[in-house]
């Protein structure tokens, strides 16, 4: 009894001083041991969820000293630089085949202009000075100077001509996305290739003169004018009154490319003179300036007859 008594009391004893049962050591709760463990540097999933945490307290701070660091400003300074290069070489391969101010220049028009150059265009045997003025070594512009050419009319003209296309070709009950395209791109197609045949032989025939693309581009595209005139006579007085605009038109056209080329191309004869060989060129140059005028009707015609009938 003695010995069951002492066991007994023994028991009681270790039972007071045991550690937890297994299944509290499962489920052991760890919280209150966190704040230790996020104190030594560890990350705790669980622990202060509802407030900031320093890293996204410290992120204005970081951005904020990205702007002040000198090794950022410096960085972001020579990124500048090289995207300003880069447009620079941009704008400089671009003004390698167009030059935005030129073509400003041949745009700088006013209605006074427009009017005194569509009746030169129309009537150009009563104009009797065909010079184009300068200043400076510099051409006027066509408001100044009703002589220089300009590419606004022909711009103009050109979408006009269209237009008039497209009425005609429904007047006719034949219209149609496809066709007005094909005469769109035709009339373009024609006059790139005129420019194109010009270019070539000037440059065949080694003629310094101050023509430019531009320049071939407004002249022949000084052709949509009679074409339009043309058209409106076609379709208002039938094939009598089309062939006769026709005529009228490319005779005035061809008055006026041998007038206008005529200061351009041949008034250069006298800087060759004393080249070698020179006795030969101031009569192709005449006919250069002679077929382009010859070849205008036959554009004219060639753009416009199926659009009466």
């Amino acid at each position: 009894m003695d010995l069951q008594h002492h066991g007994y009391r023994a028991t009681k004893q270790r039972a007071r001083a045991t550690p937890p049962t297994a299944d509290s050591v499962l489920f052991e709760d760890t919280s209150s041991a966190a704040p230790a463990m996020n104190s030594q540097g560890y990350y705790n999933p669980g622990y202060n969820m509802g407030g900031p945490s320093n890293d996204i307290q410290g992120g204005g701070a970081g951005v904020n000293n990205l702007f002040t660091d000198p090794m950022a400003n410096a960085a972001m300074m020579y990124g500048s630089s090289l995207a300003n290069q880069g447009k620079d070489m941009v704008n400089k391969e671009i003004s390698r085949f167009m030059s935005v101010n030129k073509l400003k220049y041949f745009f700088a028009v006013d209605t006074r202009y427009v009017l005194k150059k569509l009746m030169i265009l129309m009537f150009p045997y009563t104009h009797q000075d065909w010079e184009v003025r300068y200043h400076r070594d510099t051409p006027l512009t066509p408001r100044q100077d009703v002589n220089a050419p300009d590419l606004y009319i022909p711009t103009m003209a050109f979408i006009t001509y269209i237009l008039l296309a497209g009425m005609a070709l429904g007047i006719q009950k034949r219209f149609s996305p496809e066709v007005l395209g094909l005469c769109a791109s035709t009339a373009l197609v024609w006059v790139i290739i005129e420019v194109l045949v010009m270019l070539l032989s000037l440059y065949l025939l080694t003629v310094h003169s101050d023509l430019s693309t531009f320049d071939l581009i407004a002249y022949s595209g000084y052709k949509y004018v009679g074409m339009i005139f043309t058209v409106l006579c076609g379709l208002l007085f039938g094939s009598d009154g089309y062939f006769v605009a026709l005529a009228w038109s490319s005779c005035a056209l061809m008055f006026f490319i041998v007038r206008s080329l005529k200061m351009k191309i041949l008034t250069s004869l006298s800087s060759d003179s004393m080249g070698t060989g020179s006795s030969a060129k101031p009569q192709l140059r005449l006919y250069i300036t002679v077929a382009t005028a010859v070849f205008q009707p036959i554009i004219i015609y060639w753009l416009t007859s199926h659009l009466v009938r």
